[in-house]
């Protein structure tokens, strides 16, 4: 393994960051409109480049860089549409993005005439690696080109005098480069900028390839913060990737290592693995308790948003944003998180929110409760209960689960593939509510005894199908479902049984109402059988349930 060599460490000691704390939101820079659009094979046109501003400003970031006005017809065209049609709230800064050139800083300041707020981003690559291959400079002819490039966009302030201009310097490859040297290069552009603690300048550390753990990236940033001169003239900000699939983690140690300021997109689109994804990081502060200031309220219509401007997917598995992650096929996890909402409808609204398996309210970013469990072969037997109840109000008996659970995985395991609730619904139909064979009751009548004190008061003569032949069964019984149970019993086709449990509930509402019945029968051999009836009779429904019963037994 002679071929890589470990990152090594940082120079810092007495690192305070491991016992910090992120305890409020830091300034939120979106990138969407350049590194992310940059990323996509078919770059936005203007149109949808107008769109997505417009959301992003409604999510709530108050920074947004806009692209690269000098670089393309394209990007000059959107930063002038969103000026001169005034679609820049007045809380909201943008910044662009510019090589430090003299011709390209002179067309953007021409591009940025009327704004109001702007911050311009400047950045050179400081690596050994790019010193060595791109530019084959020296550190101090590398740091030179730095400091020109903040005289060169000094030397065209006067172009927009109306526009309040803060600058933004990258050293591009900081997780690269050597941390003392990055210091040094930053210290050179915030003399040069003259920044103040009423002019600040933003000093951007990009992990542009991210090569290190996420403990030695925070280390860099906590020397970065020990290190640079007058910390209260310099805003410091990150610039994560996601080289190491640890970006989320990268950025919020570096947070506690002492940034301010923080750049990414939506769902973390970018070169190769991507930036920093902004939606997994903001609400992992809200699951804590820390307001993050952008509002994710609307996530569906965020996801579909976005898929729409930039032709990307949101993986089905993406933090918050996936359309599985509020999603349990497992048997234990739906049965642990029915119980958990269950438990919820008596709390208040605010009540700590501790359902297993579920880190945040589904609500609070506009989920529903209906999309938590999904159905497929690993599923147990809560999930498809807890479908029965929240989508159709039939609410079996616990002990009926087992039953219902076996069916329904039994179904997708043929399928090999998830169930819809609509399917499910038809499997619970079809296996208990319309399954008539090999008992089916033909006709059946009721008759009251008049007169009669004593319990054996209901009279029931019934016709039914057994096995496809006809019978005339009839019983006595203290009701009609006591009676009919008589007259199956003395009819001796099927063995003896005892009702073991029974349940039932309405469903429906007004004219609609219906009753269900939930009957359990043991048999003289010990086996046990669940049936379940309907009707918009309270009697006719537990006969149901028993004829269902007895049908289970074949």
């Amino acid at each position: 393994m002679a071929k890589y060599n470990p990152f090594g460490k940082i120079p810092l000691e007495n690192r305070q960051w491991p016992d910090a704390s992120i305890d409020k939101a830091p300034i939120w820079c979106s990138v969407d409109l350049r590194d992310g659009n940059q990323a996509l094979a078919i770059p936005m046109g203007v149109e949808q480049k107008l769109a997505f501003f417009d959301l992003l400003v409604k999510i709530g970031f108050k920074e947004i860089e806009v692209g690269f006005p000098s670089a393309s017809q394209t990007e000059y065209d959107f930063l002038r549409r969103l000026i001169d049609e005034k679609r820049i709230p007045d809380d909201v800064t943008i910044q662009v993005l510019c090589q430090a050139r003299e011709h390209l800083v002179k067309k953007t300041f021409e591009c940025m005439k009327g704004l109001k707020k702007a911050i311009f981003h400047i950045y050179n690559s400081t690596s050994p690696a790019q010193r060595k291959y791109t530019f084959n400079m020296t550190k101090e002819e590398i740091k030179k080109i730095a400091v020109d490039g903040v005289h060169c966009v000094q030397k065209y302030l006067d172009m927009v005098p109306e526009t309040e201009v803060r600058l933004e310097y990258s050293p591009e490859s900081f997780s690269n480069t050597e941390i003392e040297y990055s210091v040094e290069i930053c210290e050179a552009v915030k003399e040069a900028w003259g920044a103040t603690p009423e002019n600040k300048i933003i000093l951007n550390l990009p992990t542009t390839v991210e090569c290190s753990l996420p403990n030695i990236h925070a280390d860099q940033i906590e020397y970065f913060c020990k290190h640079i001169s007058n910390r209260d003239s310099v805003i410091v900000s990150l610039h994560n990737h996601n080289d190491r699939g640890t970006g989320v983690a990268s950025c919020e140690l570096g947070l506690l290592a002492g940034a301010d300021r923080v750049e990414g997109t939506l769902f973390g689109n970018g070169e190769r693995t991507g930036n920093l994804d902004i939606v997994t990081v903001a609400l992992n502060m809200y699951t804590q308790g820390v307001d993050p200031k952008l509002d994710f309220s609307n996530m569906n219509k965020i996801t579909e948003s976005y898929t729409t401007f930039t032709g990307m997917t949101v993986p089905p598995r993406q933090p918050y944003g996936g359309e599985l992650v509020f999603t349990a096929f497992s048997g234990s996890h739906q049965d642990a998180i029915r119980k958990g909402m269950a438990a919820r409808k008596g709390m208040a609204e605010d009540a700590p929110w501790d359902v297993p398996y579920i880190p945040l309210d589904p609500h609070d970013i506009g989920r529903e409760y209906e999309e938590i469990i999904r159905i497929n072969s690993q599923s147990g037997k809560g999930g498809a209960a807890w479908i029965l109840e929240q989508d159709f109000g039939i609410f079996l008996p616990k002990a009926m689960h087992p039953a219902l659970g076996t069916v329904i995985t039994n179904e997708a395991d043929r399928l090999q593939r998830e169930l819809t609730p609509t399917e499910i619904h038809q499997i619970f139909n079809q296996t208990w509510i319309e399954n008539s064979s090999p008992l089916r009751i033909l006709d059946l009548a009721e008759t009251h005894v008049d007169g009669k004190t004593d319990n054996d008061n209901v009279l029931c003569r019934a016709s039914i199908s057994w096995n496809g032949t006809t019978l005339a069964i009839g019983s006595k019984g203290n009701g009609p479902l006591d009676a009919f149970v008589a007259a199956i019993k003395e009819s001796k086709i099927v063995a003896d049984f005892t009702i073991s449990a029974f349940h039932e509930h309405s469903i429906g509402s007004g004219s609609d109402t219906d009753a269900m019945a939930y009957i359990e029968l043991t048999f003289d051999n010990g086996k046990k059988f669940w049936g379940c009836g309907r009707s918009p009779n309270v009697g006719r429904a537990g006969i149901n349930a028993v004829v269902s019963a007895i049908n289970q037994n074949v």
